[in-house]
């Protein structure tokens, strides 16, 4: 009876626990689409108004304007720079869209890698350190970024040509991160901190410089000061840095769901090149706004290059032939195939997948579950390479094209 009631106490607190990672998961999409919507819109906006030729609009301080229609409506959103010279009574705030994708994404990092640090964040095949220590330097990733990334902002950004002095220093400082998380974490891990860094940069961006300065521009105006224009400056450097960073922190997140990225040899590599796709393709939607609001033709070129990196990605890292089964292999029947695999299961799988103590709910102790889940096996141990996860109980390239041998044999078939 304690046997039955401990494995059902088990898969209850799996199932509570996948439960809880959905719902942390879903809640994080939606308040990350609400976050990427709104920067996205305004800075489609900033870069679309055109100075208006109403007078009225000129005195009143506008100092663009844009026209627009949707859902059945028009709209009118007008831009003052530095302010309106005086304050409706309600203004609406845009920070907790960004806050809360901080909150929910480091909470699925801290469920998810922290407290799994043995399975996640430490591949031993890549660098062998504790759990404690891995934990360390992983947040130790996210603060010191965001350091060194303020300090060049703050360092270059007024120099002459500063935004192109920065954008430069803090692509090295990325190229140098992937670099070294990949010679310290998991790669699934390392593609994922990386995201997660810049981030966390872009979250305390709104936290530390673009809402404190439109408070402070407030505060001048309601206590009759002149408003100091650095505040929007600095406000509106952050939020085109955030832009930017959007597409590459999106495709670092992604990538820890595709195991041929981050195995690859030069996997460090293979995420610098794609989250430069992911800038060069958002770069060319910030500057088609601008060039349309001009009456100059669209630029596609930065697209183009983005495209055109993410499909030479596509051919270098695409898959070399498979090894083939064994001569021995080759000639068993179809039971010796699933009693041998079996064997393997049993070996490098069922330590995660037993009965009791299934993750994600797969169980492969028996011969009907192995059946049930023989596609699955394959895609994840042959095509996909995902399982073992980081290969922590050292499967062979041998017992993978066995796998392949018995899935390819009809394994997943009824009988």
């Amino acid at each position: 009876m304690g046997g039955r009631s401990g494995r059902y106490h088990g898969r209850m607190d799996a199932y509570l626990f996948d439960w809880f990672n959905l719902l942390l998961r879903w809640a994080h999409v939606i308040v990350s689409i609400a976050w990427i919507g709104s920067s996205f819109y305004f800075v489609f906006l900033d870069n679309s108004l055109t100075r208006p030729t109403d007078p009225a609009l000129k005195d009143k301080g506008v100092d663009g304007e844009l026209w627009a229609v949707h859902g059945g409506g028009f709209y009118n959103p007008q831009k003052y720079m530095v302010a309106p010279r005086s304050l409706p009574e309600r203004l609406h705030w845009f920070f907790w869209e960004s806050y809360s994708t901080w909150l929910t994404g480091f909470a699925l990092f801290t469920v998810l890698y922290l407290f799994n640090a043995e399975t996640f964040l430490i591949d031993r095949r890549v660098f062998d350190w504790s759990a404690p220590a891995a934990i360390g330097a992983a947040l130790g990733f996210l603060v010191v970024f965001w350091f060194v990334y303020d300090l060049i902002c703050r360092a270059l950004g007024p120099r002459p040509r500063g935004e192109t002095l920065v954008g430069l220093a803090v692509c090295t400082v990325v190229v140098l991160a992937a670099w070294l998380a990949s010679q310290l974490f998991a790669g699934r891990a390392a593609f994922l901190l990386i995201g997660a860094m810049m981030a966390t940069a872009m979250s305390a961006n709104v936290l530390v410089w673009i809402i404190p300065g439109q408070r402070t521009v407030i505060a001048q105006m309601r206590a009759g000061l002149p408003v100091d224009p650095i505040h929007g400056q600095r406000g509106k450097q952050r939020s085109v840095h955030n832009t930017y960073f959007t597409l590459p922190v999106l495709i670092a997140m992604l990538s820890n769901h595709y195991g041929w990225l981050y195995q690859s040899r030069l996997n460090w590599l293979v995420l610098v090149v794609l989250m430069l796709a992911g800038a060069l393709i958002r770069h060319s939607f910030v500057a088609r706004h601008r060039l349309h609001t001009q009456g100059r033709p669209a630029n596609w070129w930065p697209a183009v290059a983005g495209v055109a990196l993410i499909v030479g990605l596509m051919v270098a890292l695409a898959p070399s032939r498979t090894r083939a089964p064994s001569a021995a292999v080759a000639q068993m029947s179809a039971e010796q195939l699933r009693e041998a695999v079996r064997g393997v299961v049993e070996q490098r799988c069922l330590i995660c997948h037993q009965e009791g103590n299934a993750q994600k709910g797969v169980m492969l102790h028996s011969p009907d579950k192995l059946q049930m889940h023989a596609q699955a096996i394959y895609q994840q141990v042959v095509v996909s390479r995902l399982m073992p996860q980081n290969n922590a109980t050292q499967i062979s390239e041998d017992e993978r094209a066995l796998i392949r041998r018995w899935y390819e044999s009809g394994a997943g078939q009824k009988p």
